[in-house]
């Protein structure tokens, strides 16, 4: 049993399976998924999912040193390329969050040390029974929305946050039925 949004689809049913809500705490993972996040504004998973392997192309491997670097002319290649989410304020931001997690990595080290120190350094645990108990937004996320608004990230409203916290497992939120839901709480337990 797995959650019902994964659907049949095999790229989608992959990512449930082998990433979503599994904790992640490295920078360069983090700013793929929060350039996803951001580019799924408005469209489907799916839409974005099918376009993460012409993202990492185009965005250097999601390397933040690299694409807080690009200027003018790397956004008129992005806006031209098909393999990717064309909307300018997607691209703008893509480039504009690099620059701020370098900053957040000069003051704290690391974007992951800042998010997840939102949720005590462990994933959250709601044990929800069905995706309809699954909120749009959360008050971690709201929080983590203001703080990455001020350290100047874009496209980071709360929805998307906690779309974020819940692909990066900051939150477990997994159904319970779900075979990944018991996997993941115990992945958060401390080892002894």
């Amino acid at each position: 049993m797995r959650c019902a949004w994964a659907g049949s689809d095999p790229l989608m049913v992959d990512y449930h399976d082998r990433e979503w809500g599994v904790p992640v705490r490295d920078d360069r993972r983090l700013f793929e998924l929060l350039t996803l996040e951001g580019a799924q504004a408005g469209l489907s998973w799916m839409t974005v999912l099918r376009k993460r392997e012409g993202y990492r192309r185009a965005l250097a491997g999601f390397d933040p040193d690299v694409v807080a670097g690009f200027g003018d002319a790397d956004v008129a290649r992005l806006l031209g390329d098909a393999s990717i989410v064309r909307n300018r304020a997607k691209v703008a931001s893509a480039i504009a969050n690099a620059r701020a997690l370098l900053e957040v990595r000069r003051e704290r080290g690391s974007l992951g040390a800042l998010l997840w120190e939102h949720v005590g350094g462990r994933p959250l645990q709601p044990a929800r029974r069905s995706g309809s108990e699954v909120p749009a937004e959360t008050p971690e996320a709201r929080a983590i929305s203001g703080e990455l608004r001020r350290r100047g990230f874009t496209f980071v409203g709360p929805t998307i946050v906690y779309s974020l916290m819940q692909a990066c497992g900051l939150v477990n939120d997994h159904v319970t039925d779900c075979f990944r839901w018991p996997e993941l709480a115990d992945a958060s337990l401390p080892s002894s």
